[in-house]
C-alpha cells in the first residue's frame, strides 16, 4: 500500500466502517421483519382473494379477505412434500376456540386429483360457510340444511328457499338439477335437493360397518387407514379384514356455498377432514372490481357473517 493510498484510507475508513455497519443494521432489520411476516402467515393470519361467485352475496368475486388461524391453531407440516403430491403429518397448535355453525371458512381443497380419494391440494384453497360439526346429524329436505337438534337457519336461507322452489313438480329443469351428490351412488340416492341424514364423524366415534355406511364412509376411512374398503355381498372387508364397525380417528365438517345453485362444496364431494381447514374468514379487507380494476370500497374492512 503506497503512501497515498495510506492516506486515503486513514482519511475515509470511519466513514466506511460506518455504511458497512449501517448496511448490517438495516439487513439485519429487513431479515427480522421477513421472518416476523412469515411467522405472522403461518400462525396468525393470511389472506385469500375469492375467485368465483359460490359464496355469493356474502363473498363476491375480487374480495381479499381475512383469515383467522388463531381460532383453532396455526398448522405445521412439510410443505414442499405436501407440494410434492405426497402425504404428510398436519400437527395443529393449541387454538382459542373452535369452529362454530354458520362461520365461514377456508380450507385446501380435500381431493388432490380425483373425488373418489381424500388427499389435499396445497395448490388450491376454497371458502365456504360450515353447516354441521364433528358429531352433528346433517340432513337437506327439500333443499333446506338441517342439524337435528338445532333449530336456527344454516346457511343462506334464501338461496336455499330459491332451490326448494326449483324442486317443485312442475319444474323442467329439476332432474338436470338433482344430477349428482356425495356420495354419488344410486344406492343412496342423495341430492343436492334431499340428502341424507348423514353422521359427521368425531373423533372417537362408532358406526355399524353396514354396506350403506360403506359407500359413504368409505373416503374417510381409506384416507386413515391407508387401506381400501371392499363390499363383498352383505360384508365390508378392510384390507383383507372384515369389519362389523368402524372408529374414526379423525373430526370431520360439512360445508356449503351461500350461492345454493352454483357452488360445489360437501353435498356433492363429501366429508372436510378437519386438519386441512386453513382457519376462520374473519373481514374483508378489500375488494376490486376484476372486470373494471375499480376499489370498492364500500366493503373495505366488511365483517363476514
Amino acid at each position: 500500500m503506497n503512501m497515498r493510498t495510506k492516506a486515503l484510507w486513514r482519511k475515509y475508513r470511519r466513514k466506511i466502517y460506518k455504511v458497512a455497519d449501517w448496511t448490517l443494521y438495516i439487513s439485519g432489520g429487513f431479515s427480522a421483519l421477513l421472518l416476523l411476516w412469515i411467522v405472522l402467515q403461518v400462525t396468525t393470519v393470511a389472506h385469500f382473494v375469492v375467485p368465483t361467485g359460490s359464496m355469493e352475496p356474502t363473498l363476491i368475486p375480487g374480495d381479499r379477505i381475512l383469515v383467522n388461524k388463531w381460532l383453532m391453531g396455526a398448522r405445521i407440516f412439510d410443505v414442499w412434500e405436501s407440494a410434492a403430491g405426497k402425504r404428510v403429518e398436519i400437527y395443529r397448535l393449541p387454538g382459542l376456540e373452535k369452529i362454530e355453525r354458520n362461520d365461514v371458512i377456508v380450507f385446501n381443497f380435500p381431493h388432490r386429483h380425483r373425488w373418489d380419494s381424500i388427499g389435499m391440494d396445497i395448490m388450491a384453497y376454497y371458502v365456504k360457510r360450515c353447516v354441521a360439526l364433528p358429531g352433528d346429524t346433517f340432513e337437506i329436505r327439500n333443499g333446506y340444511n338441517k342439524v337435528r337438534g338445532y333449530e336456527g337457519v344454516l346457511g343462506n336461507e334464501e338461496g336455499q328457499y330459491m332451490l326448494s322452489r326449483l324442486l317443485s313438480d312442475d319444474n323442467p329443469s329439476k332432474e338436470k338439477l338433482l344430477q349428482g351428490g356425495f356420495p354419488d351412488d344410486e344406492r343412496i340416492g342423495w341430492n343436492i335437493g334431499n340428502f341424507g341424514p348423514l353422521y359427521i364423524p368425531e373423533e372417537g366415534s362408532r358406526v355399524d360397518m353396514t354396506v350403506e355406511n360403506a359407500l359413504v364412509y368409505r373416503k374417510a376411512i381409506e384416507w386413515e387407514r391407508k387401506k381400501k374398503l371392499r363390499i363383498q355381498g352383505d360384508s365390508v372387508l378392510l384390507g383383507d379384514s372384515l369389519i362389523r364397525e368402524y372408529t374414526f380417528g379423525k373430526n370431520y365438517y360439512f360445508t356449503a356455498g351461500d350461492n345454493v345453485l352454483s357452488s360445489r362444496d360437501s353435498r356433492y364431494w363429501g366429508l372436510l377432514p378437519e386438519e386441512y381447514i386453513v382457519g376462520k374468514a374473519t373481514r374483508i379487507f378489500r375488494s376490486v372490481n376484476k372486470h373494471t380494476g375499480r376499489e370498492r370500497w364500500n366493503r373495505f374492512l366488511k365483517k363476514i357473517e
